[in-house]
Formats: C-alpha cells, structure tokens, sequence
C-alpha cells in the first residue's frame, strides 16, 4: 500500500523556492570570526625593538594604547608610523582617541642611550603629554633587572 504527499501524483516537478540559503554565508562569518579573534592580538606594535626587562608586576593595558618607540638607529614612531622628532607632538595629537589626560607607552630599543630616553619624554613633556609609560618585558620576579640584561658569559 503507497502513500501520496501531495496532492498532484503525477507532476514529479518540484516547485521553485525563492529562499537563500544563508548556511554558506553563516559558515564563512564563522570561520572569518575565527581568524580575527586569533589575529587581533598578534596584530600590535611590530616593530623591531629589543626591550629591557623588569621584575615589576605588569599593569593593566588599556584597550587602544598609543606607543611611541625609539628605535635603534634613534628614529622614533608612534605605534608603526615614522614620525621625525619636530613632529612628535603634532603627530600625537592627530592620533584619533587621544588626549593629553591619556597615557603614551613609550618603548625604547635596549641600545639607545639614556639621554635620547630623556630627550624623547621632555618632548613629550614640552607639548603636554604628562603620563607616559615606559614599556619594559617581563622579567623572573625576585631577580635584579641588571642579572637578566646580561646573558651569563662562559
């Protein structure tokens, strides 16, 4: 015995549906949702420069921080962007979302001298930029900052 579905059981054509089929378009979000949830926090500051360590417990970081680095050669950029040194704090205040209240990170390549760290902050002091950071890695707790610069010579 044979059961009919429907009510015309000669017409074999099915009728056209004029839907879209959103599942391909939900399985792409998905893996774009992926890719950007493991590719935001690599996508910081990248550029070159090799930072002293500190035994100090880290501090928070805000959301959007704004980095100024002195790179080796002693040129400096805020965040990626080369900036020349007359232009530091032109450059800081084109910056979108800051203000001088803010804090600037100001990280610094181990071979640049104190003197141009000085130089940089009383720029940055000069044009109102108040609170910086300075920006160090982290280091072995319970260990002086001099031990663990120095790789322990043979």
């Amino acid at each position: 015995m044979a059961v009919s579905i429907s009510e015309n059981d000669g017409d074999d054509d099915f009728e056209e549906s004029h839907e879209i089929n959103v599942t391909p378009f939900i399985d792409v979000m998905l893996v774009l949702l992926i890719i950007f949830m493991v590719a935001a926090p690599l996508s910081t500051v990248d550029l070159p420069i090799d930072l002293p360590t500190s035994s100090a417990t880290p501090q928070k970081k805000p959301d959007k921080p704004t980095y100024v680095s002195i790179k080796p050669d002693l040129t400096l950029a805020i965040g990626e962007n080369a900036v020349k040194r007359t232009d530091l704090v032109n450059s800081l205040d084109a910056v979108p979302d800051m203000s001088r209240d803010k804090y600037v990170f100001l990280r610094a390549d181990r071979m640049v001298p104190y003197g141009e760290l000085m130089g940089v902050m009383e720029l940055l002091r000069t044009g109102g930029y108040t609170h910086v950071k300075l920006v160090t890695l982290e280091g072995v707790p319970g260990t002086p900052a001099a031990l663990q610069a120095e790789p322990a010579k043979p």
